[in-house]
């Protein structure tokens, strides 16, 4: 009988004693001390097993869970010198996986409460003998919710020293998710405080403490040493192109098809290749996504689970704000194909919109992509092949596309459906609305109340366009035909069934023309005098090819157009 998941459990203990579906990582434990790796930071996408990887090496090496018998059937209790060490060091965890305020004192106050909460395990040193007078006022201090900043900095530090006191063993600190905050700020604007907060944090923990033994953090972004690590020397970054633990978080393929064996799956084996399979960690190939595999062994049906994990909110503002050549990149990728990127995995914040190959190792350390081939340019540096991970990832962008385009009356849908049916009067009610909502996400210019790049407004459009029509077309933008370079092109598959469409975006120019409907116009015109139907009408009579001008003006835009015949008389 197949055992039950337990799906969002991610207490070791709790997994092991319910008798739980688990897939034994515990290898893990040993190649990580035997590693003797002072601190180490491991970077994996969401939902990948790091918080329950962490939980595993707490009760592993906490004195408080000595003689356990947590382990006893597991990989790890083969070896009769781990089961000597198991229980035998004091162990302080934290998790951030939950910090997610849109302001630097929510965060700094759900840290000090975490704080707090880990102090509180250890309430009985208070009453042990070993804290003077003045550290038992400071204990108290964090666990009142008194404590400053500058407290709070030292909080790891001094508890360290304090647990060190009383069992005569330095300790070991799990910090989990430490990036989670970080991120959060940068989306929610305090990302330089924030980050002054965690680089003395990090340094009083992981480099000035004497009383540390080793030290894991997790995460999904090596954060740019200078924001953060300035002063750790020693960490031992270990990230998805990192060989270093590479089969410890995800599932392999035999992982997989063991546990669709154990369920009575196994005919579902192609299937759930191609939804969940793809993720390439340490040149393997075919690490599995656990949360989606677990999900599916639950429901026992195809969905994209991973996306409903997480709003996805900094890629989504990465990808908004970024500019032309960026989105047609990611327009590319959802038509799978694969692109040419060079790649620094260590993410500085601070130029993920200025930075194009800041924004790709981003989407590759979040998950979305994945390095299908490395190669050296002309200048002996590296670049990286890059495709998107799977077919749940493709619709995580799908989604993210559309909703840029719609709101609580309007639903993307509606656009396309008018499209379809050539009624522009709603084309034009539906985007003045749309672009009154959203112009604010793709604006990139000085002023908050001025549209001063349309080019993101449309660009993220044909990006919709793409996710909601690629079943009934080939959309494509800014290629050569006729005479020029059109800017969408909506190429039917079925030509005798739908028309081809042109689009051609242009924005108004006071110096050339005095109205929007002037400014249509001559997108019109443009599509005409170049010829840029020359590619549909290979596959569809003029009387089948539809053109649209879409003229920009700040928050306003016009759309007009009709049939390529009409418009030739």
């Amino acid at each position: 009988m197949a055992r039950t998941v337990a799906i969002g459990e991610q207490d070791f203990r709790r997994i092991i004693e319910n008798d739980s579906f688990y897939i034994d990582k515990t290898d893990f434990i040993k190649e990580w001390w035997e590693s003797r790796d002072t601190v180490t930071l491991i970077t994996r996408p969401r939902r990948f097993g790091k918080t329950l990887t962490m939980s595993m090496l707490q009760y592993f090496f906490s004195v408080s869970h000595a003689g356990s018998g947590l382990f006893h059937h597991l990989s790890i209790w083969k070896s009769e010198e781990y089961q000597k060490l198991q229980g035998t060091y004091p162990v302080i965890f934290l998790s951030f996986a939950g910090i997610k305020a849109d302001n630097y004192e929510e965060t700094y106050y759900e840290i000090c409460r975490l704080t707090a909460r880990e102090y509180r395990r250890f309430a009985f040193l208070m009453e042990s003998g070993c804290l003077l007078r003045s550290d038992r006022d400071y204990f108290e201090k964090v666990l009142s919710g008194s404590a400053n900043e500058s407290d709070i900095c030292s909080a790891l530090n001094l508890l360290s020293e304090y647990l060190y006191d009383y069992y005569k063993k330095k300790v070991i600190i799990l910090l989990d998710e430490y990036d989670t905050p970080m991120q959060e700020a940068y989306a929610g604007g305090y990302w330089e405080k924030l980050a002054g907060f965690m680089r003395r944090l990090m340094n009083a923990a992981f480099k000035t403490n004497m009383y540390l033994e080793r030290a894991v953090m997790t995460g999904i972004t090596r954060v740019g040493r200078e924001s953060v690590f300035s002063d750790l020397n020693h960490l031992e970054v270990i990230t998805t192109t990192s060989k270093k633990y590479a089969e410890v978080f995800g599932f392999t393929q035999d992982e997989v098809f063991s546990a669709l064996d154990e369920f009575g799956l196994k005919e579902y084996a192609e299937d759930i290749r191609r939804w969940y399979d793809g993720f390439c960690i340490g040149g393997i190939d075919s690490i599995y996504n656990p949360w989606s595999v677990l999900k599916f062994l639950k429901e026992k049906e195809f969905a994209p689970y991973w996306a409903n994990t997480s709003s996805n909110r900094l890629i989504g503002r990465i990808i908004c704000r970024s500019d032309v050549s960026v989105k047609l990149r990611i327009e590319e990728l959802l038509h799978g194909k694969s692109i040419m990127e060079p790649l620094d995995e260590e993410i500085v914040f601070s130029d993920l919109e200025t930075n194009k190959s800041a924004i790709w190792s981003l989407l590759l350390a979040g998950g979305y992509l994945k390095v299908t081939k490395i190669v050296k340019n002309r200048r002996g540096k590296r670049e990286y092949e890059l495709s998107l991970t799977n077919m749940e990832v493709r619709m995580i962008f799908d989604d993210m596309a559309v909703s840029w385009f719609s709101n609580n009356r309007l639903r993307y849908s509606d656009f396309s459906d008018a499209l379809l049916s050539g009624d522009k009067e709603y084309m034009n009610e539906y985007l003045n609305e749309i672009a009154m909502d959203t112009f604010s996400f793709f604006d990139t210019g000085s002023k908050p109340s001025e549209f001063r790049q349309p080019e993101n407004f449309y660009h993220g459009f044909v990006l919709g366009l793409t996710a909601d029509l690629r079943q009934l077309y080939q959309v494509t933008s800014n290629r050569e035909s006729g005479y020029g370079r059109y800017d969408v092109l909506l190429e039917p598959y079925h030509p005798s069934l739908d028309d081809g469409i042109i689009l051609e975006f242009k924005i108004c120019s006071p110096e050339v023309e005095d109205s929007l409907e002037d400014t249509v116009q001559a997108a019109i015109r443009q599509i005409l005098d170049k010829n840029y139907a020359a590619v549909l009408e290979k596959k569809c009579s003029k009387d089948r090819i539809r053109v649209y001008g879409f003229a920009f003006q700040g928050k306003k835009i016009r759309i007009d157009g009709g049939y390529l015949r009409e418009l030739e008389i």
